[in-house]
């Protein structure tokens, strides 16, 4: 965190809080059950704006005073929302020309949330005017300890393709390439006659007949990023004006299948980082998504606590299906996300809606009321987090570091690539998987981090990587470290052009091997690897040039061709992946390399077992998270407490049992 701290005593509980969704008597049995569940901060306002500007300029924050009085009088802290995420319906008949436009043309209408223009002027004032009213109005309010800057920016609108984003996308390319030259040089125009002589010929990538220009996807998508951005700024500078003191957020979507935001920009800007969550019912093993975006998370604050914003306590209302959670479920997936470094767990919504769009999404308080499993298990939770209260501001600890690059997973899902079965996240989480099963602490960087602190760092999909990234990455082996690449990666520069002379581009050097030509296998297609195991979705024709052949294939029209090398670069190692082994021999490979890095877990545990570390000035915190079905013993530190129970250990040291299912957080003196 900055010098802007979240001023919540130990670490932050509650939800998002509609109270304007009920009537006013009913507010009084929601602070009353907020204080029995051990709430400490709910985010107010986020979809409020209709009843705060009832027209242009005329306001009432009768309703909200006296939600944000209620609050403060109980000693529940308020993350006061501006409400920019829906404008009202009075907006939108002013301002027709401020409705999104999708991809096909059709115009969409106002009658949800986030139906605006990311580029539209109109919106911008209004969003802006409402900001800095409640900025000005409440920078004084003692209930008020952060600022929630709009919700899930692009969850809905990532892109609009009108005629006002075409203008600013315009606006956008001229500051970056500064002349018509070098854009039509960076995108490769002189390819199907698509040279641009003036700026006005540039529209956003629209669809057409055939295969759009690559790079003129790419810098849109970057372009669509930066223009929500620049909102958020804009909200952020107006708060930061009326209440200098008070940190600020948005939450973020680190979560499956969203990528329309590059992350690694946005973290900067705020003071606190925050996320929402959700599991995908279709994931038979949630946990390692729960994990995976926790570090991720972590790593876009700097390695830093951050805060888990929303996420469920039972089944959502989004998917085909929205299945409920499981017994113990909402325990362990909340205390997972502390072990990734959360410092605040809050849930979509406090109480359940009983109309709307959202009625049957669970809640804090769900529709059955307090006789129901879900609230038993909500104030059971408020008790865990008190017990963990001292685990606030410590931080996570890791020697692995995996590569993550928005533009780059964007580039290697555009249309026309050798295999369109590709799909980034999937491959990251296939290399994430067995150090999460290991428990081995990862770290999510960019091309360019810093990675001094590192002793194996992993890029499992880096098609597109600048100079600088690539320079980083491979000075990274030539010093002493150790460096894994997967398929595919170094294949193209920030403006997607080819690295000529053969795969993997810009790692060809490092990891001694060249390859000239792919072979990208069909669905359900394996091959053989000498190894014992088989090889799926890619392969490519590899040739030695200094590195050594680990695995082999051993059957197709590349048997005999190295499948997996390891090279010696400088003073460390360098290896390359060229296919996606099956998950028991990808586990088997990623051990040896970081046994070889000299990389150890946090703690050994049986299977089933996730082991997570946070580490403070005087102590580690130990999480424990039994995910199996029967009871475990993991050896801990001598004269550990376990904080859960307030149970001390035998000044020898120990074992702590986990029963299936359960949680343990053990504190380590160091």
């Amino acid at each position: 965190m900055t010098a802007r701290e979240l001023s919540v005593p130990g670490l932050a509980y509650g939800g998002d809080y509609n109270p304007e969704q009920w009537p006013e008597e009913v507010w009084a049995e929601d602070v009353r059950l907020m204080r029995e569940a051990g709430v400490n901060m709910v985010s107010v306002n986020i979809f409020a704006w209709a009843l705060l500007e009832p027209s242009q300029g005329s306001y009432d924050f009768s309703r909200l005073d006296r939600i944000l009085g209620l609050l403060q009088e109980n000693g529940i802290a308020a993350d006061l929302a501006t409400p920019t995420a829906a404008p009202p319906a009075w907006f939108f008949r002013a301002h027709p020309e401020a409705l999104p436009v999708d991809k096909d043309g059709r115009t969409l209408s106002y009658g949800s949330r986030q139906t605006f223009c990311p580029s539209s002027p109109a919106y911008r004032e209004a969003a802006l005017r409402i900001a800095r009213v409640l900025g000005e109005r409440y920078a004084d309010h003692p209930a008020v300890v952060m600022w929630h800057i709009h919700n899930e920016y692009g969850c809905h609108n990532g892109e609009c393709y009108c005629d006002t984003s075409a203008a600013a996308f315009r606006v956008w390319l001229r500051k970056k390439y500064d002349d018509l030259a070098a854009l039509n040089h960076a995108w490769g125009t002189t390819f199907w006659s698509q040279w641009y002589y003036d700026w006005d010929e540039i529209i956003p990538p629209r669809p057409t007949g055939a295969v759009p220009n690559p790079t003129h996807q790419l810098d849109w998508r970057r372009f669509c990023s930066d223009a929500l951005l620049s909102l958020c700024e804009a909200e952020r500078a107006v708060l930061l004006e009326a209440a200098p003191a008070t940190p600020a957020t948005t939450n973020f979507m680190v979560m499956y299948n969203f990528d329309k935001l590059d992350y690694w920009r946005w973290a900067p800007e705020l003071d606190i980082v925050s996320n929402d969550h959700y599991l995908q019912s279709t994931d038979p093993e949630s946990q390692i998504d729960i994990a995976l975006s926790g570090d991720l998370v972590r790593s876009l604050a700097g390695g830093r606590p951050w805060l888990l914003m929303e996420h469920s306590t039972g089944a959502v209302n989004w998917q085909p299906v929205n299945r409920a959670k499981t017994a113990g479920e909402l325990r362990r997936n909340a205390l997972a996300h502390v072990a990734h470094g959360a410092d605040g767990i809050a849930y979509f919504q406090w109480r359940a809606a009983k109309a709307g769009a959202e009625q049957w999404h669970s809640a804090m308080l769900p529709h059955a009321g307090t006789d129901s499993q879900i609230w038993r298990d909500v104030v059971q939770l408020g008790a865990d987090l008190r017990a963990l209260a001292e685990v606030r501001g410590s931080t996570g600890v890791a020697e692995v570091a995996v590569v993550w690059d928005w533009s780059s997973w964007w580039a290697v899902e555009l249309p026309s690539q050798p295999s369109e079965e590709v799909r980034f996240q999937d491959l990251v989480r296939a290399w994430y998987e067995p150090l999460w099963r290991s428990g081995v602490a990862v770290d999510f960087v960019r091309p360019d981090a810093d990675l001094s602190s590192y002793k194996l760092v992993l890029a499992p999909s880096l098609y597109l990587v600048d100079d600088e990234g690539a320079a980083n990455l491979t000075g990274f082996a030539e010093r002493g470290g150790v460096l894994a690449v997967g398929f595919h990666s170094g294949a193209v520069d920030e403006n997607c052009h080819v690295r000529l002379g053969g795969y993997p581009g810009a790692f060809r050097e490092a990891l001694g091997v060249r390859t000239d030509e792919l072979f990208p296998l069909l669905p359900g297609e394996s091959l053989g690897l000498s190894d014992g195991g088989t090889a799926e979705l890619w392969s490519e024709r590899v040739a030695l040039a200094g590195a050594e052949a680990v695995t082999s294939y051993t059957s197709g029209p590349l048997t005999g061709v190295p499948a997996v090398t390891r090279h010696t670069h400088g003073t460390g190692t360098a290896w390359y992946v060229a296919t996606r082994p099956d998950p028991t021999t990808l586990a088997s490979l990623l051990d040896r390399i970081r046994e070889e890095a000299g990389v150890r877990p946090v703690r050994t545990t049986p299977e089933g077992v996730e082991a997570v570390l946070r580490r403070g000035p005087d102590a580690d915190y130990l999480f424990l998270i039994n995910h199996g079905d029967e009871e475990a013993e993991v050896e801990v530190a001598p004269q550990a407490l376990e904080l859960l129970t307030g149970k001390g250990l035998a000044e020898g040291g120990g074992p702590v049992r986990v029963a299936a299912g359960d949680v343990a957080v053990v504190r380590e003196p160091r």
